[in-house]
């Protein structure tokens, strides 16, 4: 178990998932989407909890460790906090916005697997009010996807306060143009990408990813059933995918992997055992749907480490 409180600034959310029982390519006709006006019967309908923050606490404290996501949130989170405080999660740098929802995302999904998906940002668009400092004693830091000025500003906060963090851009990657890129490049001891992040990365940046991972401690690559890649002293290493019991939705996964990676890190294991952890995270979570609905025990996860990996966690 870990006492080291790891600071998670990113996003909560409530994730709206509703499935369209046909095709959307039956129901929108391409000659007629200049007056398109459509309704989907959505039969099944769940609403869960997510943001990534929030889904990178919950996989943290699930291994033992201190998770503190950093958020801001709206008028309607009460419930989301009520849950966090009974896991035992620190809430204390979670700022509710009276005037704003908390973020929220409606995901519409087609018997293809199409989705489309709208996206209120609504509280986190004000993560900049709140600073790294006013955490208090934080061992390690990550910065997922939030409010491009958040993100900015946190990323200068940690660097000043000397406290190392992963770089986690995720689909706010978009938000920021080489410069920026740069900055967090240079201010971060670590940085997480999935692979078509990393594309991304390489494209806007102009360097290899050899290139940027020789400006960082690690870079880590998650590349879905493939598994992942760490770079890391001059080295690419391959961490297989730990095979899942079976893959109900994706959803979450990456942070479940991250929290598996930030209790490495703040444990003072290598990098590449870290990974391996975040792998297992990973496999563990696709089993079930929503970013916030599987629950291990901490010996059931040790368990399946050792006969994953054949070393004790």
């Amino acid at each position: 178990m870990s006492s080291k409180r790891v600071l998670i600034c990113g996003s909560i959310a409530f994730d709206t998932i509703m499935v369209f029982e046909g095709r959307f390519k039956d129901q929108i006709l391409p000659d007629q989407v200049h007056i398109l006006n459509i309704a989907f019967l959505v039969p099944t309908l769940r609403k869960d909890w997510g943001g990534c923050a929030g889904n990178i606490a919950y996989s943290l404290k699930m291994l033992g460790g201190n998770p503190v996501p950093m958020a801001t949130v709206g008028h309607d989170a009460a419930g989301y906090l009520n849950r966090f405080q009974h896991l035992g999660i620190d809430c204390t740098s979670l700022r509710t916005v009276d005037s704003e929802f908390t973020a929220q995302a409606f995901i519409t999904t087609d018997l293809d697997d199409n989705q489309i998906t709208a996206f209120h940002p609504g509280a986190m668009t004000h993560s900049h009010l709140n600073t790294v400092e006013s955490a208090g004693d934080i061992a390690l830091g990550i910065i997922a996807p939030d409010g491009r000025d958040g993100m900015i500003q946190h990323a200068e906060q940690f660097a000043a306060a000397g406290v190392p963090f992963v770089f986690d851009p995720g689909q706010g990657l978009p938000m920021f143009g080489k410069a920026e890129l740069d900055r967090f490049i240079e201010l971060a001891s670590y940085a997480a990408v999935n692979d078509y992040e990393a594309k991304m990365l390489c494209d806007k940046t102009g360097n290899t990813l050899e290139e940027l991972a020789s400006r960082l401690e690690a870079l880590i690559v998650t590349r879905g059933a493939e598994g992942s890649w760490v770079f890391v002293n001059g080295q690419r290493h391959d961490i297989r995918c730990v095979k899942a019991s079976e893959i109900a939705d994706p959803t979450g996964c990456g942070d479940a992997y991250r929290g598996g990676l930030l209790y490495g890190l703040s444990n003072g294991m290598p990098v590449l055992k870290a990974a391996k952890l975040a792998s297992l995270m990973g496999a563990l979570k696709i089993a079930y749907k929503g970013g916030q609905n599987y629950a291990f025990s901490r010996t059931e996860i040790e368990e399946r480490f050792k006969a994953e990996f054949g070393e004790a966690l």
